[in-house]
């Protein structure tokens, strides 16, 4: 799978969130303000892998059908992978 700039673009935004959140706890700032942007860190995380497992999908699904392969197995492992992914 080829990521798009998009999808790389929004791991840099994350990778500049924890930066600032290591920042946050050299400068000793309240517990509330880290676990807030932890917490935004972890909600930015989850909607790149949503993003990624849904483009990754509709590739498989598409060169599948293309096939004349069945997608149900494709549709349940992209489902498994969202569920580990919590």
């Amino acid at each position: 799978m080829e990521y798009s700039d998009q999808v790389k673009n929004r791991v840099k935004r994350i990778e500049g969130q924890l930066r600032g959140i290591l920042r946050m706890m050299e400068e000793n700032k309240d517990c509330k303000e880290i676990i807030t942007q932890l917490s935004a860190s972890r909600t930015a995380i989850d909607r790149t892998i949503g993003v990624i497992v849904s483009s990754n999908l509709i590739e498989c699904v598409q060169e599948a059908n293309k096939k004349g392969e069945n997608t149900e197995e494709l549709v349940k492992e992209a489902v498994n992978l969202l569920v580990k992914s919590r």
